[in-house]
This record gives structure tokens, C-alpha cells and sequence, in this order.
């Protein structure tokens, strides 16, 4: 049976970090708080660990997971091209709750599914989760969750939910808090339409709103118009 560590505890920290290292090493699952809601994690480079996430939530392959990085450096390893745009974004919603879209890097050796050549993005705005993506890298994550029931803002719910399908559960606390819609995810933008000089798209809607996205937008074209 899988066990929930609570990480306000030293001990129980430790070695909740420690076994949630080893299991995303054996391609296992993880669950783990982040700034939105709870996440479903595994190693992003390990098929068969991936394929294990996506039945746990009960998905197909045509509903790839999100990719959560421990900071910008990642961003840039794993996206083909990063628009100036996105970059202007990322520095004022980065570390939090804005999730982007972008052409992958098509040397990486990974399979999340029917990306399209893409990948969805996030440096989460928690500390457990950063420090656990600083040690283990770029991690494949999806709310925690089955597919249809509200995603969990405690490590209790996502247990109720998930059981044994997950090796370790991070207990940080009730999540969600630092936003006014606590309870959503991450707000996802499609922005490899900027490459092409199309516009960017908000795919879902989340903790940052579309009028704080688009003053970001908006201050960036005028500071960089002719």
C-alpha cells in the first residue's frame, strides 16, 4: 500500500523525497503538491512509466501530460523555439501557473503520446515540487486525479482517488491558496502559433487570467514596435 509522507515533518520529508527519487527512477508513479492542484508524476524520458500515468488517470495517448521543469535552462533544451513573446510571459508568470505550449525538440528521446511535435510546459510555483524536479529533471505530470473528478488540492484526495496505482504520495498542505480561483489548474497557451507571426492561444483556462496574459502581450509589443 502506498504511503503519504507528510512533508511539514523532517523525517517523514526526507524520506518521502528520498523514495519519491528511487520511484520516478523505476519509471514509477508520484504524486506531489504543485502551486495549482495536486500532480500525477513520472519520469518524462520513460515510456513505459508514462504509459502507467495515463491508464492511472484513465486517458489515451491522444491526451498527452504536460511537462513540468525546474527552471528555464529546461525550457530551452526541450523546446525547438522559444518566441520572444513566450519569453516575456514565462518571466513574469514563472514560477506559477501558466502552462506553455511549444514545438518540441526532436532529438529528445521520450514518447507522451500524440503530441503533434509538441510539448505543454510549466515551472510549477511550489517548493517540494521544484526541488524534486531539480534532482530527478523534467517530469511527465497530469493532475491528480481520474479523468472527470475535480483535480486534488490534498494529498488525501488524490490517494482516494489514485490508491495504489501510486508509489509515494508528498503531503505539502492544501493547495491552490496563492490564487483567487484556488481549485483550477494551470492556465495552458498554445504559442506555436507566434512562430509563423500567428497569434497565441489560450487552450484552457486557469489560475492566470487571459487579461494578465494579454497586458504581458500588450507591453511587449510596444516596447518592441518599429
Amino acid at each position: 500500500m502506498a504511503t503519504i509522507y507528510n512533508c511539514s515533518e523532517q523525517d517523514e520529508l526526507l524520506t518521502g523525497m528520498r523514495l519519491a527519487r528511487v520511484a520516478i527512477g523505476r519509471g514509477e508513479l508520484v504524486v506531489f503538491p504543485t502551486d495549482t492542484v495536486y500532480g500525477l508524476a513520472v519520469d518524462a524520458f520513460n515510456t513505459y512509466g508514462v504509459q502507467r500515468l495515463l491508464d492511472a488517470k484513465g486517458r489515451t495517448r491522444q491526451s498527452p501530460p504536460p511537462v513540468l521543469i525546474p527552471g528555464i535552462p529546461t525550457l530551452d533544451a526541450l523546446a525547438e523555439t522559444v518566441p520572444p513573446e513566450v519569453r516575456a510571459l514565462v518571466a513574469e508568470f514563472w514560477p506559477g501557473g501558466l502552462t506553455v505550449i511549444l514545438p518540441a525538440n526532436p532529438s529528445l528521446d521520450w514518447d507522451l503520446g500524440e503530441t503533434g511535435g509538441t510539448v505543454a510546459l510549466r515551472m510549477p510555483n511550489n517548493r517540494l515540487a521544484l526541488e524534486l524536479l531539480s534532482e530527478t529533471g523534467p517530469l511527465a505530470v497530469s493532475s491528480a486525479n481520474l479523468t472527470g473528478e475535480i483535480a486534488a488540492r490534498t494529498a488525501q484526495d488524490a490517494e482516494r482517488m489514485l490508491g495504489d496505482s501510486v508509489e509515494v504520495y508528498l503531503d505539502g498542505g492544501e493547495v491552490g491558496l496563492d490564487y483567487e480561483a484556488a481549485g483550477l489548474g494551470s492556465t495552458i497557451v498554445d504559442a506555436t502559433g507566434l512562430i509563423d507571426g500567428g497569434a497565441l492561444k489560450i487552450v484552457r483556462h486557469g489560475v492566470i487570467t487571459e487579461a494578465r496574459i494579454e497586458a504581458v502581450l500588450e507591453k511587449f509589443s510596444a516596447e518592441n514596435a518599429p
